[in-house]
């Protein structure tokens, strides 16, 4: 058995065996029905990426949920609800930032890991929520029933997006995967959000933010989403449809439109599309068809296959695609998803230069407290 091998199966050993028993938050409340909530995940995984000339191997923190810690407090007044939102990733070396020539720090943390320090009030009015958080259309892109969002889903980029496509001659080509395979969502800010109550599923939300985390940068971000949830007898639906402008500082204004929808039946078989578009660059077209069951006691068992598909993302003519293939199982009692991968890219533009295609192989566990 290989060194790398050995890795991945140590990726998911080590979150079922630090599970131990099933947890869940602790929740303590007090006299007048307020309460703190203490939460927190731990997700290695061991990847390997073959660029076309040579493979690397790593063991890192899956970006496509990241190890972190947060807690809620809560308190009722009246007819309101206040809550603040407190949320850090722990700062591992991170599934995106690994790369041919870069290897980040196993752990680094700082105050771009922030993810939420966020104080909400709720009431028949809807919901205003302030300070570092998601913006409206963060997560509209991503409407996903199929349970495989861990190593299967429309954001590629958080996989391996710091990785360069090579060219036929062996050379680093300069083109990212995050570049090439861009999804357009939205993301977290410091900003000031509402958001309508539910009307028969339809809940609108705007936003207005800023960066706060990072220096130097005085970009605007403004943002618009509609979201529609609902069941209907034997069918789940999940949609959201966004519109994001950033008036940026020192390059031209962009807008990014973002759409996704996903169904469920009750047997367990599901699709997914989404399609993202930005007005200076090109489009993206994503789809998934999943199927969910519980062929085993410990758990239900998740899997999908998807097909990418992007124009003009780099270039005028560049064509971006790919596919992937995962698994997800759940081991209740541990509160564990095991989950295994493989993923396929391929690039093409107008330059004269051939690309060679690149692969991912995804192993390992999140653990969930």
């Amino acid at each position: 058995m290989s060194d790398y091998f050995r890795a991945g199966l140590s990726a998911v050993a080590l979150a079922a065996g630090l599970a131990g028993p099933a947890l869940a938050g602790p929740t303590y409340e007090n006299a007048s029905g307020g309460t703190f909530t203490f939460y927190g995940q731990f997700d290695p995984t061991w990847m390997s990426f073959d660029d076309g000339v040579n493979s690397y191997n790593d063991l890192a923190d899956n970006t496509n949920s990241n190890s972190r810690v947060g807690f809620y407090v809560r308190q009722p007044f009246g007819a309101y609800k206040f809550q603040f939102h407190f949320e850090t990733a722990l700062g591992l070396k991170s599934s995106a930032a690994v790369n041919q020539t870069t290897e980040p720090k196993d752990m680094k943390w700082d105050r771009t890991r922030l993810r939420h320090v966020d104080f909400s009030l709720a009431g028949d009015f809807g919901k205003v929520s302030a300070g570092q958080g998601s913006m409206a259309s963060d997560g509209a892109a991503g409407s996903d029933l199929s349970g495989t969002t861990l190593v299967v889903s429309q954001s590629l980029i958080d996989a391996a997006g710091a990785y360069q496509l090579t060219t036929s001659g062996g050379a680093l080509s300069g083109i990212k995967l995050e570049d090439a395979f861009a999804n357009f969502d939205g993301g977290r800010k410091g900003r000031i959000r509402y958001d309508t109550p539910s009307l028969n599923g339809f809940v609108l939300s705007a936003a207005y933010g800023t960066e706060i985390l990072k220096s130097n940068v005085d970009d605007d971000y403004y943002d618009i989403a509609v979201r529609y949830n609902n069941k209907f007898g034997d069918y789940e639906l999940a949609s959201s449809l966004a519109v994001a402008w950033t008036d940026r500082d020192s390059a031209d204004d962009i807008r990014d439109t973002v759409a996704s929808v996903s169904v469920k039946h009750a047997s367990g078989l599901n699709g997914t599309v989404t399609y993202g578009d930005r007005d200076t660059t090109g489009n993206y077209y994503y789809a998934k068809l999943g199927y969910e069951a519980r062929f085993f006691s410990v758990g239900t068992t998740s899997m999908a296959v998807d097909y990418y598909s992007g124009d003009d993302l780099i270039s005028s003519g560049s064509e971006s695609e790919s596919w992937g293939v995962g698994v997800v199982q759940k081991f209740d009692n541990y509160n564990v998803e095991a989950y295994a991968s493989y993923r396929d890219y391929s690039f093409s533009d107008n330059s004269g230069t051939s690309y060679n295609d690149a692969n991912l192989v995804l192993v390992g566990a999140r653990w969930k407290f």
